[in-house]
């Protein structure tokens, strides 16, 4: 007693249970989700929309599915009646239809044939019957002979028929169609049919797909709505139209309240809202809202800043007399519209700050366009030039760069030496400052001299009141002071510890002086220029050196001779020098080789590796190779060099190096070409016409494995050969094809002499500020003449020699040479005899007249005789050791079917 019985278990109640039961079970119930509830309430103004676009949207649907389902309908029935009407005209024009009808049993005939027409046209009938109506012929036999169902006066008229009956198979689609005798006489009629079974059975057909799409597009459309009517949903937080009405009436009445402005702008920059505060505070007009804020005549820096979106905390802005903070956001965060909205304080208090925060964003402009507008080129002068050019009139009213003379032509700065003055610029150009170009030396008590000396700044604030600078040029001085000038900074450009210079600030409009946060500046800016300029004076320093090794390294004068008239011309990149080049070389028997070549590439490197080439060029040439044989050990030599500067970490490989190499012979005026990589010559006939000629190309030196190849021109008397570097064909804005049209083009209408040639090209294809090298050479052909050519064959006797000798006296006779004949003697006496001995035949003794004497013995054999100093026991041995010592100079050249041993003599 007194204790309460223990509780049971809770259980649900009976009428929990019962409803779980009414629903379906005792799972629990689905519930759709909250979204979907509010869109099917139509108090919002998401759900509203939602039900309105789907009503449309069935309406829709049932609408063109019963249009597309009695179209299909009409389809069929027009369907029906072609088709009918196809089958009966044809039945009623086939062969034998007539005499089928006139036969005593037409049955017989035609039922058959009809039946087999019905199958294979896929009608319900095909009726022959006579004229009276009576047929002949019926899917359903007991109906033959009965009276046709239909009309028939048009097809006994001789027209055909086509109509719409409820015939003996039911309602059906028909077509009759008279059949004629040769005469034109209707003898009997043709009827084919389709029953509307069939027709409908056909729309019935297609109707499930009908329905399929229409079901498909609803479901589309009403999932569109859904998503479209969540959106609003989310926009408009399930409000409904009063609730929303209500809501923004509220929103627009704190908006125009408040004492801040607030705008905003959408992401094209067109201005959407500005409260009361905002158009107060910023001046805009009645008609802002939907026009850019750019046009709207706010200050511009304020309208970059609304019209850009950026983020901003608290930026001052002067507009007027106020001066305005700013904050900034974007509008976009969390799926917003797109745009940004801002807030505009009134800080005029801040006025004061204003100021000097102007001053500090004015400077760090100067600065950055320092950074950015200095030492946009290698040129000493000019990067001083930018310095004053910048400095006038944000910073001073006048502005002057002296530097050390030695520091103008690239080498160190001699602290005991002048200056110059390199650069000058003011708001006048009547200032009585040293002008450009003056060479000074400041005095120690000038601030320019303290600068100079000592490394630091130095501030003048009142020149008037300095004496000390004044003893640098009292006259000039005194005109200083007269003409406004007041105060004055000098900086010396420092670049580490080396002292290029002094930069002088001088101002004259403004009447406060110069103070030390303005010499802080200065500075800042002469600091920068220093690293400009110092990089340019070694840049002119690595230039120079550049130049004085490549013109060292070119040919600076062009040898003697008078198989060619020669002009050529060099032109230095505007970067630096290359490693473009050229060269003549007179070879024997009055031959001459002519070279171009380009090593890819600027700077010292290029032009040694240039250097390099064109010496051993000449060393291979010595040795009378043939231009393809040459231009193989060119390529050797390139190789080896790309090895040993692999193996050199400093060094850079010889890549892109090409060559041309030219061999001309007067006497024979052939001309033997080969190229590595280079472009072909261009030749100019006697005549004028300019073609380029077909020398095969060869890979650049340097790449191995390929040989080269020659070409052999025959060059008439008074041609010009012009040999060039890619520098003057190749541009960056068109093809090397266009080039060397334009280089046809020009030469042209060049003057016949090599001199005229080479200044006719120059002046229409260089270039205003070259970017490569060029290199361009003109040869114009000369031959020797067959009266300054004197050859004999000779038989491989030594008894011939005597005759040789008698022969070559009596030409040097002719020649009016009597004083060589008695050398000449003994040296193609020598030569003969050792080609008699040691050669082959055929024999032959060439000389030809030219500058020098040239004496020439040729034979089949390719061994050379060698020099060497006879012993006083040999008997031989002796006979080189006497051309050697007679003739100027002696060689041997190698030919395809053996050799030549030539000498020279000076012709007195």
């Amino acid at each position: 007693m007194g204790r309460s019985p223990a509780r049971s278990p809770q259980r649900p109640s009976t009428t929990a249970s019962v409803r779980q039961q009414r629903q379906g079970g005792g799972g629990p119930r689905w519930r759709p989700p909250e979204w979907l509830r509010s869109l099917l309430n139509a108090r919002s103004v998401a759900g509203q929309v939602f039900i309105l676009h789907v009503v449309i949207v069935l309406l829709l649907v049932v609408s063109a599915v019963v249009a597309l389902v009695l179209q299909v309908r009409h389809d069929s029935t027009l369907e029906a009646r072609s088709r009918s009407l196809a089958v009966a005209e044809t039945l009623a024009h086939s062969p034998g239809i007539v005499e089928a009808l006139e036969s005593p049993d037409p049955t017989l005939l035609l039922q058959p044939r009809t039946e087999a027409i019905r199958q294979q046209a896929e009608v319900d009938f095909v009726v022959v019957m006579n004229t009276e109506g009576i047929r002949y012929t019926h899917p359903r036999t007991d109906r033959i002979g009965k009276k046709f169902v239909g009309t028939l006066q048009p097809a006994l008229a001789g027209r055909p028929v086509t109509e719409e009956i409820t015939g003996t198979l039911g309602p059906l689609v028909q077509a009759v169609v008279p059949v004629n005798n040769p005469d034109g006489v209707v003898v009997g009629l043709v009827s084919a049919g389709i029953t509307t079974e069939s027709v409908g059975g056909v729309a019935e057909d297609q109707l499930p797909l009908v329905l399929a799409a229409g079901a498909a597009a609803l479901v589309l459309a009403t999932t569109g709505a859904a998503l479209i009517s969540r959106r609003l949903l989310r926009q408009t937080h399930g409000l409904g139209p009063h609730e929303m009405t209500r809501m923004y009436e509220h929103h627009d009445a704190v908006l125009h309240a408040v004492r801040e402005g607030v705008v905003i702008v959408d992401d094209d920059g067109t201005l959407l809202l500005a409260n009361d505060e905002a158009h107060r505070l910023l001046g805009l007009p009645e008609d802002a809202e939907g026009r850019d804020v750019l046009d709207l005549s706010l200050d511009p820096v304020t309208a970059d800043l609304l019209s850009s979106g950026r983020v901003a905390t608290d930026e001052v802005h002067r507009v007027g007399d106020r001066l305005l903070a700013v904050n900034q956001r974007s509008t976009d965060r969390a799926g917003g519209p797109p745009g940004s909205v801002a807030t505009v304080r009134d800080s005029t208090e801040l006025r004061a700050l204003s100021g000097r925060a102007e001053t500090a964003r004015e400077r760090l402009d100067m600065l950055y366009d320092a950074g950015v507008g200095i030492g946009t080129s290698l040129d000493v002068a000019r990067t001083a030039e930018e310095l004053t050019e910048l400095a006038v009139p944000r910073f001073a009213d006048f502005a002057t760069v002296d530097l050390f003379e030695t520091v103008l032509a690239g080498g160190e700065p001699d602290v005991a030496g002048a200056v110059r003055r390199t650069a000058s610029a003011g708001i006048h150009k009547d200032a009585p400052l040293y002008p450009v170009g003056t060479q000074t030396r400041f005095v120690g008590s000038s601030p320019q001299g303290h600068s100079l000396a000592s490394g630091r700044s130095f501030v003048e604030p009142r020149l008037s009141e300095a004496p000390g600078w004044r003893a640098q040029d009292l006259e000039r001085s005194g005109q200083i002071v007269e003409y406004g000038i007041h105060s004055l900074i000098t900086v010396p450009l420092r670049a580490g510890s080396l002292v290029l210079g002094v930069v002088s600030f001088w101002r004259a409009k403004r009447p406060e002086p110069f103070d030390e946060e303005e010499l802080a500046l200065a500075e800042e800016l002469v600091a920068r220029a220093a690293v400009s300029i110092d990089n340019a004076r070694r840049y002119t320093r690595e230039h120079s050196m550049a130049v004085t090794l490549q013109r060292s390294l070119l040919p600076r004068s062009l040898p003697e001779q008078s198989a060619l008239e020669i002009a050529y011309r060099y032109l230095p990149a505007q970067a630096g020098v290359g490693g473009d080049w050229f060269d003549v070389l007179p070879l024997s028997g009055a031959r001459v080789a002519l070279v171009v070549g380009d090593v890819v590439g600027h700077g010292l490197h290029a032009a040694a590796t240039m250097g390099r080439l064109r010496t051993a060029v000449h060393n291979f040439s010595a040795l009378d190779l043939p231009p393809d044989e040459l231009l193989g050990l060119l390529d050797e030599l390139v190789g080896r060099i790309d090895q040993d500067e692999t193996e050199d970490e400093h060094s850079a490989p010889v890549t892109g190096a090409t060559c041309l190499y030219a061999v001309y012979d007067p006497v024979t005026r052939r001309c033997t070409v080969a190229r590595a990589g280079h472009p072909p010559p261009a030749l100019i006939h006697p005549d004028g016409t300019v073609e380029y000629a077909d020398v095969p190309v060869g890979p650049p030196l340097g790449l191995g494995g390929l040989p080269f190849e020659t070409a052999e021109l025959e060059l008439a008397e008074g041609s010009r050969l012009v040999l060039y570097t890619d520098g003057l064909v190749e541009d960056r804005n068109h093809d090397i094809d266009v080039g060397l049209e334009l280089l046809r083009k020009a030469l042209a209408q060049a003057g016949d002499s090599p001199e005229d040639t080479c200044r006719a090209v120059l002046e229409s294809r260089r270039p205003a500020r070259a970017r490569d090298d060029i290199a361009l050479l003109v040869a114009r052909t000369q031959a020797l003449t067959e009266d300054r050519i004197a050859r004999w064959p000779v038989p491989s006797d030594p008894a011939a020699v005597a005759e040789v000798r008698a022969t070559i006296a009596r030409k040097l006779s002719d020649w009016g040479l009597d004083e060589l004949i008695f050398t000449t003697e003994l040296i193609l006496s020598e030569l003969v005899t050792n080609a008699i001995r040691y050669g082959g035949s055929p024999i032959e003794v060439r000389m030809l007249r030219d500058r020098n004497l040239i004496c020439e013995v040729l034979d089949s054999s390719s061994t050379s005789p060698h020099l060497r100093y006879a012993t006083m026991n040999d008997e031989g041995g002796r006979g080189l050791f006497l051309v050697a010592q007679l003739a100027e100079r002696w060689g041997t050249r190698y030919l395809p079917t053996g050799k030549i041993i030539w000498a020279e003599q000076p012709i007195p």
